[in-house]
């Protein structure tokens, strides 16, 4: 399909990459279908991250292929402000099959980035019609990740995120993260630490007054920064805590949403419901940039009522904003999920995917083992020379070796798609194994 000598790589700037270091052995991906990759030479891949947990229902599927190419032949594109199409009611009613009861209100966006900062937005102007306007200040965590604009930026406990550019929001502060060594090498959620790591949210209000504090962000499973799973009583306290202090609790389920841990949301899992959850990736199985806010029915409500019959409630939206195209890619997605019953699917596969990975505690280069769902992080001591040195190895090495996974300075991050059999965890371990042997 390509011919490599007529391929310039110069006017491309990538993002999250270093430019220099791929330019100068790139990783070039031209095909995928199922559970694999291929790339420009032809060679086999297994995916063992969905893409960017984008693709649960594996790659390329037909059902989604022709939905987007009925779609852009009938509607290529119509604004959502003043008017719409019907896919676009159709999706958010698919979508609200498997929400959180009295969770039904949704807005649609293109990525996770803009649907927290939409979500930050939406919960602003919830405040301010309550008239409880003084409610500005936000909390986050410390090893989070919340997206890329303005508002996930500031929310985001990622450092180098933020530090080159000096920016960020003020009114935001950080909850500790919730890794602790005592917890290392736990199946699923740690014993202990729980309540104790929730408890930062109260000292939060004591010290800034919870009646300043508009809402609490949470990562149910903070994702990028290495799987870091909530110790037991953790979701749970800090759900206590918001009721407490009228604090609004949003759920970033961009990577969670849509089957990663076994039900439809983490919320579904935990057993914790929020206000406001955002979600993206898989909701259109990454075929076509999507995501969405999904709120209570109250904030909805509030907000709505706020204003006259005839005027616009919230000064927000996007020109892509449920793009007749997207939605079509959305609609087709959640019909796989329901009509293949892919969430139960996937969490069938949890017990032996947990069981396989923890045979990864063999290796002396090992630091910790972390997993819910089908997700799982790898953590491996750093190299003499520094963090991240070793995990940047690690991940191009397993590209050329035929895995795809993602790596967050020294963790391995897996979480193959819902579709995956035992024979592709089985080769998603091999592969891994003969890397970190080489560690220990």
């Amino acid at each position: 399909m390509y011919d490599k000598s007529l391929l310039s790589l110069n006017s491309h700037w990538m993002p999250f990459t270093g430019n220099k270091d791929f330019k100068s052995s790139p990783r070039l991906v031209v095909r995928a279908e199922g559970m694999y990759y291929w790339d420009i030479d032809g060679n086999e891949i297994l995916d063992g991250c969905s893409g960017l947990f984008t693709c649960a229902a594996g790659h390329c599927r037909e059902e989604i292929t022709t939905a987007v190419h009925e779609q852009i032949k009938e509607l290529d594109y119509t604004p959502h402000f003043n008017m719409g199409h019907p896919s676009s009611f159709e999706l958010s009613k698919e979508i609200s099959r498997i929400t959180p009861p009295g969770m039904d209100r949704i807005f649609f966006c293109s990525s996770g980035s803009e649907a927290i900062d939409s979500s930050m937005k939406i919960v602003l102007a919830y405040w301010r019609a309550k008239k409880e306007a003084n409610r500005q200040f936000f909390v986050s965590r410390q090893k989070s990740y919340h997206g890329v604009n303005m508002g996930g930026t500031s929310l985001a406990g990622m450092v180098n995120n933020r530090k080159v550019f000096g920016i960020g929001l003020p009114g935001v502060f950080h909850m500790r993260h919730t890794w602790t060594e005592e917890n290392k090498f736990s199946k699923g959620q740690g014993e202990k630490n729980g309540v104790d790591l929730a408890n930062d949210l109260e000292r939060m209000a004591q010290t800034y007054g919870g009646e300043n504090i508009a809402a609490c962000y949470i990562e149910p499973i903070a994702g990028s920064v290495g799987a870091l799973i909530p110790p037991k009583g953790y979701l749970e306290r800090i759900r206590e805590i918001c009721d407490e202090y009228g604090i609004l609790l949003v759920f970033d389920e961009v990577i969670t949403g849509f089957g990663r841990t076994g039900k439809a949301f983490a919320a579904d899992s935990f057993g914790v419901k929020p206000d406001i959850m955002t979600v993206a990736k898989s909701i259109a199985n990454g075929a076509i940039p999507m995501a969405a806010v999904i709120v209570n029915d109250e904030i909805y409500e509030k907000v709505v009522a706020s204003q006259g019959p005839n005027a616009i409630e919230l000064f927000h939206g996007y020109t892509y904003s449920a793009h007749p195209v997207a939605c079509a890619a959305g609609i087709a997605t959640q019909k796989i999920y329901r009509d293949e019953n892919l969430f139960a699917r996937g969490e069938k596969m949890v017990s032996y995917f947990e069981e396989q990975l923890f045979t990864l505690r063999e290796f002396s280069c090992v630091k910790d083992i972390r997993n819910y769902g089908l997700m799982g992080g790898v953590e491996v001591f750093p190299d003499e020379a520094g963090p991240g040195i070793r995990g940047r190895d690690i991940y191009q090495t397993l590209f050329h070796d035929g895995l795809h996974v993602k790596t967050t300075v020294d963790t391995i991050i897996v979480a193959p798609a819902l579709i995956a059999e035992k024979s592709h965890i089985d080769e998603l371990i091999a592969k891994l194994k003969n890397q970190l042997k080489k560690y220990s």
